[in-house]
């Protein structure tokens, strides 16, 4: 029998319309995005792509999958929207779609719950920040699980270009209708007139890159009023390979660097 914590974890999940699915790892079981928290700042992002043809064909999507009986994860799709508000980000993670395995998806690109086990991908991330470190970068925030909660909370949106997942089948919601809102999120940080790092992992993130302005990945960044980074994703099947290697790539002392010499304080990775 659930602990009385747990009892009231799942009527929260319930409560927004979420669930936990048959050994106890929260899932997504109605499209309910007028009841997910998001910050205030985002809501009429939010909005208005609810009221678009993609948003509502996206529900459409969302909601017959689950009535078909589809396990779908994470519980908390705009999570990321409502820990990072737009006006405090200083820095965006993009990567492509959230973990399709049980229990590892939490509505923070790249991010686990604590207690779960840090995927690959994950793991060479953390790899990366070790490395970037010694190479000068600021000291690293001791870490003893996968949570990124800590990077959210400082001004890092974790982001993925496809905001939900099938249990088992990566990609499996690209292309319906989630790219339309990441699109507007993207373009949103843009518009800001603070300074904002865009790091780009994968192919799929790389894809937004002209919406970044001015002049998208090909300005200079000396003259840039953001900046725009862009390496492989962290998976191991690409993490080593050209041409941008996202081990080796140094992003995490370079965004720091560039928020320092425009008056911003740097993350604590």
């Amino acid at each position: 029998m659930p602990s009385p914590q747990g009892r009231q974890a799942l009527f929260d999940f319930e409560s927004q319309g979420l669930a936990s699915d048959g050994d106890s790892v929260p899932r997504l079981t109605e499209w309910a995005p007028q009841r997910w928290q998001v910050a205030d700042d985002w809501r009429p992002v939010v909005e208005r792509f609810l009221a678009s043809e993609p948003g509502v064909a996206l529900g459409q999507f969302i909601s017959a999958r689950l009535a078909s009986g589809a396990i779908i994860y994470p519980p908390e799709p705009f999570r990321a929207l409502a820990l990072t508000p737009l006006a405090q980000v200083k820095i965006v993670i993009l990567g492509q779609d959230p973990y399709h395995g049980s229990g590892q998806a939490e509505g923070l690109a790249f991010s686990v719950a604590p207690g779960v086990k840090p995927p690959p991908s994950l793991r060479n991330i953390f790899k990366e920040v070790a490395r970037d470190a010694a190479l000068g970068a600021d000291r690293v925030s001791p870490f003893g699980d996968g949570s990124l909660l800590r990077w959210a909370r400082q001004g890092v949106l974790l982001l993925n270009t496809c905001l939900t997942v099938e249990s088992g089948q990566p990609g499996s919601h690209a292309q319906q209708g989630w790219e339309a809102l990441t699109d507007k999120i993207v373009l949103a940080v843009s518009a800001k007139q603070s300074p904002v790092v865009f790091l780009l992992w994968g192919s799929q993130a790389q894809t937004k890159a002209g919406l970044i302005t001015p002049g998208g990945a090909d300005i200079d960044p000396a003259q840039a009023h953001h900046l725009v980074l862009m390496a492989n994703h962290p998976s191991p099947l690409s993490a080593m390979r050209g041409p941008r290697p996202f081990l080796g790539c140094g992003h995490f002392s370079l965004a720091n660097a560039f928020l320092q010499q425009r008056g911003c304080s740097p993350i604590a990775w």
